[in-house]
């Protein structure tokens, strides 16, 4: 990728696309695993009452959220602009050329 744009473009759609719903997650996992870990709390998980299906599905949201945040940082990572190599730079154990 060497345009410019096409970089700042693809890091913020991965993330408005993955960051964002991975924030969002987080605070779905948490609410979850905070709910199933409450003593005397009313959970229902899609039919289920018993806690420890809340806390599945919390601890769940929390790890695909992680996942889906990490992305952005990925994409950020391989878009970003390469530094020059230091190949093109004599090293110290390269001679030098003879002074004019």
């Amino acid at each position: 990728m060497n345009n410019k744009n096409t970089r700042l473009i693809a890091t913020i759609a991965a993330v408005v696309l993955c960051g964002c719903p991975g924030l969002f997650g987080l605070c779905y996992g948490g609410t979850f695993l905070f709910a199933g870990l409450t003593p005397g709390a009313e959970i229902d998980v899609f039919g289920s009452s018993d806690p420890s299906s809340a806390v599945t599905m919390g601890l769940v949201g929390l790890c695909l959220s992680l996942i889906f945040i990490a992305i952005p940082v990925v994409v950020w990572f391989v878009t970003r602009p390469k530094t020059s190599s230091t190949s093109d730079v004599p090293g110290i154990d390269e001679p030098m050329p003879p002074a004019s």
